[in-house]
């Protein structure tokens, strides 16, 4: 066997390993798992978003108030000269009035208590958002972690590619001082190991890309990082997993609150023709320097629109339009979603196919390379023989590793799809936000100055100081 077999035969053999940094590797490795977490844990887009159902949350307190009575201090305060040229004797005539003014609307057609119900559907249909967002959130995690391992064993490819390419050179040189080579063989040699440290240098630059994706998406740098063992389970067949998503994708559910919405509000706007009724009770108390009076009322107020000069119509007009828009919204977000879980399950399926393939690929680029290395010891096959065989089986390599990283992401994108890319439903063992804790505290508007006004206060600053 010539000095080229020897030296191949010895350090092709570390190429097996490269696929490694796609296998688990122990357990002091992070896991898929420990990213989700993280990711949850540190994203500034959910805490973004939780602020923002707070938000909405508050607005059904807003609305509920309006079912309620106010009850307002009014004081003035005020006084005029009697006598203009300084009358000797003349004194100021100096009042103040206090007044304590309680008011409540008994009837508005409807409309502050379908705005209640407006703003509830609101509030589900954020928290339906919110949850959309966590799936993203997840999955963008996803691919960022398979993004690192896909980088990684492709800079591990390259890194043995570059050791066979140098000692194949040195050999090659060996070869052609001993004559058994010329000096095409030895050029063809350089010119492979230069373009594979340029390929090495270029995954490097991925690699460092990558990480700096799993940052964004998680929070911090990645680890050494473990392939998870197996695939999450998804549907039997895709009809099946889109029959799931249309009942549980958080981005239909939305849709669904929101035509809801508009549905109430079309219910505002022909309330908005009925008279409202309101009561008004007022405790007044009047002085002055001459006199203390006191006072108490109370009074009724009715109002009925006539004419408006078509704005009510204009409104109701506008009702009907948004609701027909959240509609049409909904319909296309359900299509949008089919064709979600659709694609999604067809590049799971390609990337079944193409593992497979790649398998089959490595096995035959395998018996090729070995027998390509053996004819060159005998002088039946070229340096460049050689060299083609051995960039067969690193690209079959590299194939079989992102076709795997492929499979990943699109098992993960395809839970995405239904609807299932949460925490709860992967289990991941931690304690999540509550989106209907500050709703329940706050709903029934309750006042700053009440114990339950000051223990949202409370909250609000443990929230700000998170």
């Amino acid at each position: 066997m010539s000095i080229i077999g020897k030296r191949l035969r010895r350090n092709f053999f570390g190429a097996a390993t490269a696929v490694a940094a796609l296998m688990p590797v122990g357990a002091m490795a992070e896991t898929l798992a420990d990213a989700l977490i993280d990711a949850y844990r540190n994203s500034n887009l959910l805490e973004q978003n939780r602020a923002l159902l707070r938000v909405a949350d508050d607005e059904v307190a807003i609305a509920f108030s309006a079912l309620l009575p106010t009850l307002d201090f009014i004081t003035d305060f005020g006084g005029t000269h009697p006598n203009q040229f300084g009358t000797l004797g003349a004194t100021d005539n100096l009042s103040a009035t206090f007044a304590l003014q309680a008011d409540i609307t008994l009837y508005a057609g409807g409309r502050n208590r379908l705005s209640v119900d407006a703003e509830k559907e609101t509030v589900l249909a954020t928290r339906e958002a919110l949850r959309s967002l966590e799936q993203n959130v997840l999955l963008q995690a996803v691919a960022a972690y398979f993004g690192v391992l896909r980088a990684q064993a492709f800079v591990n490819l390259r890194e043995n590619n570059v050791r066979v390419l140098t000692q194949e050179k040195q050999a090659t040189e060996d070869r052609f001082e001993v004559g058994e080579v010329t000096r095409t063989d030895v050029a063809l040699a350089d010119s492979r190991l230069a373009a594979a440290v340029s390929l090495l240098e270029a995954a490097r630059g991925d690699y460092t890309i990558s990480r700096e994706n799993f940052r964004t998406a998680v929070g911090r740098y990645p680890g050494d990082l473990e392939t998870p063992g197996g695939l999450p389970a998804t549907a039997a067949t895709v009809q099946e997993a889109a029959n799931v998503a249309v009942r549980t994708h958080p981005d239909i559910r939305q849709a669904q609150r929101e035509v809801t919405v508009a549905e109430i509000g079309m219910k505002v706007a022909k309330g908005a023709y009925l008279p409202t009724v309101s009561a008004t009770i007022t405790s007044l108390t009047g002085t002055d320097e001459l006199y203390d009076d006191e006072e108490h009322s109370l009074g009724m107020r009715l109002s009925q629109p006539i004419y408006g000069g078509g704005r009510l119509a204009a409104l109701e007009r506008q009702a009907i339009s948004r609701r027909d828009s959240t509609r049409a919204n909904l319909l296309q977000t359900t299509l949008g979603i089919e064709e979600q879980v659709a694609n999604a399950w067809a590049n799971l399926e390609v990337a079944k196919a193409q593992i497979r393939a790649t398998e089959l690929q490595i096995e035959a680029a395998q018996i090729a390379f070995d027998g390509t290395r053996e004819e060159a010891t005998l002088g039946a096959r070229t340096t460049l023989d050689v060299l083609d065989a051995e960039q067969e089986l690193l690209d079959a390599r590299a194939a079989r590793i992102d076709a795997i990283a492929t499979q990943y992401v699109a098992v993960y994108s395809l839970l995405s799809a239904m609807g299932l890319l949460t925490v709860d439903h992967l289990n991941l063992g931690i304690q999540t936000y509550d989106p209907a804790g500050y709703y329940n505290a706050v709903k029934h508007s309750p006042a700053r100055l009440s114990p339950r006004g000051q223990q949202l206060d409370r909250v609000l600053r443990r929230l700000g100081k998170q």
